[in-house]
């Protein structure tokens, strides 16, 4: 019994007389942390944003169904839109369509999903009545962007013949966007020569000769400081889209703020009070403990 005390105490004396080198090892590690000087850093990005605000204007005329673009000129159209706008940001666009009258089918939004189904539904029996009024189309154009407070107003509109109904002159229509602060970009769609208008009852083939007349275009996009484009095939329609995408660029800024919080002092705090707990430790009986 006496031994098994003995032994207890001497392991106890051991523990104590390395205990102040232990509080010495803190003092020097919280010091190193104290050294790395820890911190934490809280990024907040802000950004601002100035959007343009877009209409298409789409001819959706019965002649839009030839097929010199395949499948034929209004689904082209059609996909190099939905293109178009899923690769716009923070962009408001709204959807105009015409023949022989013009039509406002969406207004101006970001909800690009609904305003691609609405495309998704668009054909040429949209509009009943023939021809094409490039002129009132601009005009309903126009009425729907009088609200906006955009900097930037676009307008694209895309076609494949000259302006043949409607009230309003395509040129006059024009002058009045441009009152207004509207650029348009006018798309001249489809291809002179022999074009394949339909089939007969024995499917053969039923050609027509197509002749465009781009005046009316080629004003209304001067006198607004457009630019005018002509599309012979699907490429070249994908290429103007992605064109005019680079040309009107949304204005965007970032402001970054950074709080930055440091940490070095905690580390200081414990490793001063492990340091005070080792000069106490050396300035007692612990560091001598008795042997008997």
């Amino acid at each position: 019994m006496a031994f098994f005390e003995a032994d207890v105490k001497t392991h106890w004396s051991t523990y104590l007389r390395h205990l102040p080198n232990v509080f010495l090892t803190f003092v020097m590690a919280f010091s190193l942390f104290a050294l790395a000087r820890p911190q934490l850093t809280n990024e907040r990005v802000e950004e601002i944003s100035e959007g343009i605000d877009i209409l298409l204007a789409l001819d959706v005329s019965e002649s839009m169904t030839i097929n010199d673009l395949k499948p034929d000129r209004l689904e082209a159209a059609k996909k190099v839109a939905r293109d178009f706008i899923l690769g716009r940001i923070h962009d408001r666009i709204g959807l105009v369509v015409f023949a022989g009258e013009a039509l406002n089918v969406s207004p101006l939004t970001t909800d690009y999903a609904l305003l691609n189904e609405y495309i998704d539904q668009m054909n040429y029996t949209t509009i009943t009545k023939g021809g094409t009024a490039i002129g009132s189309a601009i005009g309903v154009c126009i009425n729907h962007m009088l609200n906006s407070k955009s900097k930037t107003k676009i307008i694209i509109l895309l076609s494949d013949g000259d302006n043949t109904a409607g009230n309003i002159d395509p040129a006059t229509s024009a002058q009045l966007a441009k009152a207004y602060g509207l650029k348009i970009y006018t798309i001249g769609v489809g291809s002179d020569g022999p074009v394949l208008i339909a089939t007969d009852m024995l499917g053969n083939p039923i050609y027509g000769q197509n002749t465009m007349d781009e005046t009316a275009l080629k004003t209304i996009a001067q006198i607004t400081q457009g630019r005018y484009f002509r599309a012979t095939n699907n490429e070249g329609l994908k290429e103007i889209f992605n064109n005019i995408n680079k040309l009107e660029k949304s204005n965007f800024t970032q402001n970054k703020y950074q709080n930055t919080a440091d940490f070095y002092h905690i580390y200081l705090y414990w490793a001063a009070a492990c340091f005070i707990g080792f000069m106490v430790l050396k300035s007692t009986f612990v560091s001598n403990p008795l042997e008997d």
